[in-house]
């Protein structure tokens, strides 16, 4: 006897494991914890056995989740045995996934991929008995409905059950087969002769022209057509020969068996076993693009604080559905001169980093009253949620503002205050690319507003960022590569047959940021993923070039991981964030003490400026321009804004002499003179409002002036007007007539106009969508096998027979119960107890109880894997061991 005939026969002898859960109780240790780790949804919560570990692993979600954690010729291999024979043999699996002509690259990539599927409890069984999960086969292979992934249809069987035997019969007889007596030898005559290869050919030999096409455009997908009531003649010869097979009333089939004959075996039309290489686009020193990325978080860093900056005071109001409104989103943009897709990606990345959030609270009220269970029950509200519904019903305004985090922020070195912001970016799930867009409603998104959370955007953004990792240091990835990579290690499910051959995207073209995306399409979400990762990364300075900087491959390190949005103390200073802000330090110029003051009445700031200076610097003069330097310009109206902030022309001079590397030209020295000569020379007050000057010259002048007309002035006093007008509206007035009027209290001293910083109260940052439950560590895996393992024991153990309370507990009387636990705690045995815990909810327990007494029972719990106490009065009853026979091990 060959030795390949003793192996065949060695495995009909050893059929395998009889249930995926057998196959899981026959694993060790390690490949059950490979198990949880890679199907994380499995331990919420922790399986009590393996049973109930192999029941969960074939729930319809969770199966669907770990399909779509399959690269694509792993998935490909699920798709295959979907549609071969059950149980299949891993060489029927190889025929077709490599066809008949074979394939070396499928051979060679296919155990690695079985033992994947294995790993992942999706396929069990040995090598001449695979079996995909029952779910997972109920998922991927074709019926009478619709196809599968594959593009092949149901099998002659499937396509036939229901067809009257004459039919059948009429079939086999136009196909040359000979005439059987059942229905079931037909069916099978029919499906050998449509396996056959060759004899598929003989007879497509005398078929016409025109039904060879058909066949040709239904052979890779989909299977389906449709005829008429008196089909053509081309269709009427494949009808009589079961080529196609009636499914419904005017729909056809090709059978699977006849596809793969068609198709040389193979179930895909390209399988793809090895994962496609990420070309490089260009090459450029790594010094240039470091030097380049710490630009792009300079950059970064002053487009966040003239953003938080120009909302200090307040910012925009909240929509009643949440979010900023267009014309709030378009006034940002023009502040932070950038288009208003990017001034959206702006604010969201302060609103994830904790810098903004809305003042009201009604979206942390939601929050804080589920955080809370005594919430609901005791009516409980704190003052912040009180003062939320006092505003609402009062009508008062909801709006944006910073956030007292901000604040710490700001006080940070600016590499430590770029790693915040980057802590929030990494694992954020908002992706403000899809702005702009619809949501699954027909309703506008909008930002800061709901409707934004995708759980795949931080997989996408982590992994495009590994991917680049992988080049050498100076590379810049070719993105047409890098988005058919992220398509193989994460291909997209679809009912129908997928795309073998996705078409890249236009190369050379550099893709525009946000534009939204449709709300059902996968595929277009997960391709702008990866656009907005790369967009985003450039813009961050964690690319410089095109190419990961490196400040960007630490950000990648596992240590000092943040969980959530990267905003507080923690996400600053956790380990990572330290590293990175470590190597982007050098890259970051140095704040300047300095500028250099010009004769046409601007400053210019070679560099960045120091906080106070930069600060002074504002208030006295407008931003021109910005970008390596920075250019200020002088004006009486920004002159005025310092005076009235309280500082004098005395302490103008001396702060420009005391910055200034050039000496302070004199058309500046006179400007500031002047406004100072005729800063305060008019009075402005609230009586409605009123005027006061000494000068009655400059209040004949006002009176006469036609453009006075709209604030209602009357003199009450040589030296005294007042106005129909508020305060402000009247200082406004007076200043577009050329005066420089100066507000003053009741008492008649002049009010310094400070600008009043606005702070939300404390706020928690927006926790990120995860994509499933978090992947677990090693201690919770440890003790998750441990858990298993000691439920599998306990659930096994034999017992006697007993009365049973409702539900299978034991049933035996309080006395019974008392000396039965009291004689297996002197013995050492173990035993079965039924118990009812004080929320009413019952359970069997394997107990080896230790100590019996004050009511209680003590013992080692084998179900729990621990020593637990139970109060005898919730034991339903006892029920002893059965004896085990002989030369098998007790339950310990």
């Amino acid at each position: 006897m060959s030795a390949e005939q003793q192996h065949r026969d060695g495995q009909a002898a050893d059929p395998g494991p009889r249930s995926l859960a057998q196959a899981l109780r026959e694993r060790d240790d390690a490949s059950l914890g490979a198990l949880l780790r890679s199907r994380p949804d499995l331990l919420h919560p922790v399986p009590t056995d393996v049973t109930q570990l192999a029941t969960r692993a074939g729930t319809r979600a969770s199966v669907l989740r770990a399909l779509e954690h399959l690269d694509r010729f792993a998935l490909q291999a699920a798709e295959a045995l979907a549609v071969a024979p059950d149980p299949a043999s891993y060489q029927e699996l190889l025929d077709l996934l490599a066809g008949d002509d074979g394939d070396e690259e499928v051979a060679g990539a296919l155990p690695a991929t079985v033992a994947l599927l294995r790993e992942r409890a999706l396929v069990w069984g040995g090598e001449d008995r695979l079996r995909l999960v029952r779910t997972a086969r109920e998922l991927l292979a074709p019926s009478a409905s619709h196809s599968s992934p594959t593009g092949l249809g149901p099998s002659v069987a499937e396509a036939t059950s229901g067809m009257s035997p004459g039919r059948i019969q009429a079939i086999l007889a136009a196909a040359g087969l000979p005439h059987t007596h059942d229905t079931v030898s037909a069916v099978a005559a029919l499906s050998g002769l449509f396996a056959d290869r060759e004899r598929v050919a003989e007879l497509l030999e005398g078929a016409p022209e025109a039904s060879r096409e058909v066949l040709t455009r239904l052979v890779w997908g989909p299977p389906y057509g449709q005829v008429t009531a008196e089909p053509a003649a081309h269709l009427r010869w494949l009808l009589d020969r079961g080529l196609l097979l009636p499914t419904t009333p005017g729909t056809v089939v090709l059978p699977r068996e006849a596809a793969l004959s068609l198709r040389g075996g193979r179930a895909h039309r390209v399988p793809e076993p090895t994962r496609p290489q990420v070309a490089v686009a260009a090459e450029r020193k790594p010094q240039v693009v470091d030097a380049a990325a710490g630009g792009q978080a300079l950059a970064a860093l002053d487009t966040v604080e003239e953003l938080l900056r120009s909302w200090d005071e307040g910012g925009p109001a909240v929509l009643r559905a949440g979010g900023l409104s267009i014309r709030d989103l378009k006034r940002t943009a023009t502040v932070l001169e950038v288009p208003e897709p990017v001034a959206a990606f702006w604010v969201e990345l302060a609103y994830a980093a904790g810098l903004i959030a809305s003042d009201g609270g009604y979206v942390e009220e939601h929050r804080d009253r589920h955080d809370r269970p005594d919430a609901d029950a005791e009516g409980y509200e704190d003052e912040e949620t009180r003062d939320a519904r006092t505003r609402r019903r009062s009508g008062e305004a909801e709006h944006y503002a910073p956030t007292p985090e901000y604040d710490a922020w700001r006080d940070l070195p600016p590499a430590e205050r770029w790693a915040w912001l980057l802590e929030a970016w990494l694992p954020g799930t908002r992706a403000p690319g899809l702005i702009g867009g619809r949501d699954g409603r027909d309703r506008t998104l909008s930002a800061l507003g709901p409707g934004l959370d995708r759980s795949p955007a931080p997989e996408v953004r982590r992994r495009v960022l590994e991917l680049m990792a992988g080049l050498e240091p100076g590379q810049a990835p070719d993105p047409a590569t890098l988005l058919e990579r992220l398509r193989w290690e994460r291909p997209l499910r679809s009912a129908g047959p997928r795309r073998e051959q996705p078409e890249p995207p236009r190369t050379g073209v550099r893709p525009a940021y946000g534009g939204g995306v449709a709300a059902n399409d996968p595929e277009a979400l997960r391709t702008k993923l990866t656009e907005w990762a790369l967009l985003e990364a450039e813009m961050l300075g964690v690319t410089g070039r095109g190419a990961l900087a490196t400040h960007g491959r630490a950000l990648l390190g596992a240590e000092g991981r943040s969980e959530g949005a990267g905003a507080g103390t923690a996400a600053a200073g956790s380990a990572r964030a330290a590293v990175v802000a470590a190597l982007l330090a050098p890259l970051l110029p140095e704040p300047l003490d300095h500028v250099l003051l010009q004769a046409d009445l601007t400053a210019v700031a070679p560099g960045p400026l120091v906080r106070p200076l930069a600060e002074a610097l504002g208030v006295l003069a407008d931003v021109e321009s910005k970008g390596g330097a920075t250019v200020y310009r002088f004006t009486p109206g920004s002159v005025r804004r310092a005076l009235d902030a309280g500082r004098s022309a005395t302490e103008l001079h001396a702060f420009l002499d005391r910055h200034s590397r050039t000496p302070v030209p004199q058309p500046l020295t006179y400007l500031i003179d002047d406004v100072a000569r005729r800063h305060g020379l008019l009075r402005v007050g609230a009586a409605s409002s009123y005027v006061r000057c000494d000068d009655e010259s400059v209040l004949d002048e006002i009176l006469a002036d036609r453009r006075a007309t709209a604030l209602r002035l009357r003199r009450l006093a040589p030296t005294v007007v007042a106005a129909q007008a508020d305060p402000r509206t009247l200082i406004e007035g007076l200043r577009a007539m050329g005066f420089a009027p100066a507000a003053e209290s009741a008492e008649g001293d002049v009010m310094i106009a400070r600008p009043h910083a606005h702070r939300t109260p404390p706020r928690t940052p927006p926790a990120p969508v995860p994509d499933g439950p978090p992947a677990p560590d090693a201690t919770l895996l440890t003790a998750a096998v441990r858990a298993v393992r000691a439920g599998d024991r306990a659930a096994t153990a034999p017992r006697k027979e007993t009365p049973q309370a409702p539900g299978g507990l034991p049933r035996t009387s309080p006395a019974d119960t008392l000396a039965t636990v009291q004689a297996a705690a002197m013995t050492g045995e173990s035993v079965w107890i039924g118990h009812v815990n004080a929320e009413g909810a019952a359970s069997q327990r394997l107990l080896a109880p230790l100590r019996v007494e004050g009511g209680y029972v003590t013992g080692y719990d084998h179900t729990a894997d621990e020593v637990r106490t139970y109060a005898l009065h919730r034991i339903t009853g006892v029920a002893e061991l059965a004896d085990e026979p002989d030369g098998a091990e007790p339950a310990r």
